[in-house]
């Protein structure tokens, strides 16, 4: 068996994308969900067997790390690329990894490294999706392309990003496992973009929810960042991830974090460090129940509410400049 384990954002798939590009694999199995649902790696524990290959992207290897051990020591072979935090890598001659957690990098740029830009657009589009705006530029520099097809790989990595974000699977507009699925037949983003229907639902959505997002003030506001609060809705949920990156880009010397009742006592909670310094927001989330994430974005996924008010006054601590 081969299994392909893949985040449920614009990087994830893009990543896989490019990859599956290059060396086709339609007999394999896809394991993914929302973006948050990270501990991929547990679904195979009880499945996969000595021999199964097993390509991993754009999760956090340190979450993962127990399930990982388990599948190497059953005589698995697992290649994997992230850019999230790691942890000290298993031993194990099964293991291939890629690994760069540099601020500026995701998954798809290690991937469209290693495939020497074969397949640069979904790279600069990825990069784009996960606000990393300067690296996708850079990225794209090569391609000579024109304003207004930059514009579009903006806009695709965008609304595949939007996509991801959800308490289950039910609160997004497609399942990332489908939305693979739609892209797979294109070699050319722009050839998605002018044929697929898909991104007409997507566009849609994501305008109904950036409309209800945007009409929400901070909570708080203080000299090195803000803090947004929404409902337990789903549109909040889904909107989560698009919505702080825009505040980050909107002021780029502050931090940003938003707050999403779970309504179960809990609440999930997206982090950007300044985009003039991404560092921090990793360390600040980890120190939480369900945090983690990278140096410049990161997140809690189930909050205790009891314990806001001190994430709150460490969010302030982290980034107070």
């Amino acid at each position: 068996m081969h299994y392909d384990i893949f985040n449920g954002d614009a990087d994830g798939i893009c990543a896989l994308h490019q990859l599956r590009l290059s060396e086709p694999r339609p007999e394999a199995e896809l394991v993914t969900g929302v973006k948050r649902d990270i501990a991929l790696l547990d679904r195979l524990r009880k499945r996969a067997t000595a021999n199964d290959t097993l390509t991993v992207l754009d999760i956090s290897m340190d979450t993962n790390k127990a399930a990982l051990v388990d599948l190497l020591g059953r005589g698995c072979q697992v290649f994997y690329a992230d850019h999230h935090f790691a942890g000290e890598l298993p031993d194990g001659s099964g293991l291939t990894a890629h690994l760069d957690p540099d601020p500026e990098v995701c998954t798809s740029l290690i991937v469209d490294r290693m495939l020497n830009g074969r397949f640069r657009p979904w790279a600069v589009a990825a990069a784009f999706g996960d606000n990393l705006h300067a690296a996708a530029r850079q990225a794209a520099a090569p391609l000579n392309l024109d304003d207004d097809k930059l514009a579009m790989l903006r806009e695709l990595g965008e609304l595949l990003n939007y996509n991801g974000y959800g308490e289950t699977v039910d609160d997004l507009h497609f399942h990332p496992r489908d939305l693979y699925l739609a892209l797979r037949p294109y070699a050319d983003p722009f050839d998605f973009l002018h044929n697929s229907k898909t991104l007409t639902t997507l566009r849609s959505g994501f305008d109904a929810d950036m409309t209800a997002a945007r009409g929400h003030e901070p909570i708080r506001a203080e000299a090195h960042g803000r803090i947004y609060r929404f409902p337990a809705q789903a549109w909040s949920r889904r909107v989560a991830g698009v919505f702080s990156n825009e505040k980050a880009r909107e002021k780029p010397d502050l931090a940003h974090a938003l707050v999403v009742d779970n309504g179960n006592g809990t609440c999930m909670i997206s982090v950007r460090a300044p985009l003039v310094n991404k560092r921090g927001a990793d360390a600040l989330c980890r120190a939480f129940p369900t945090g983690g994430g990278r140096a410049g974005a990161a997140g809690v996924n189930a909050l205790p509410n009891a314990l806001l008010d001190e994430f709150m006054k460490q969010f302030f601590a982290t980034f107070v400049g």
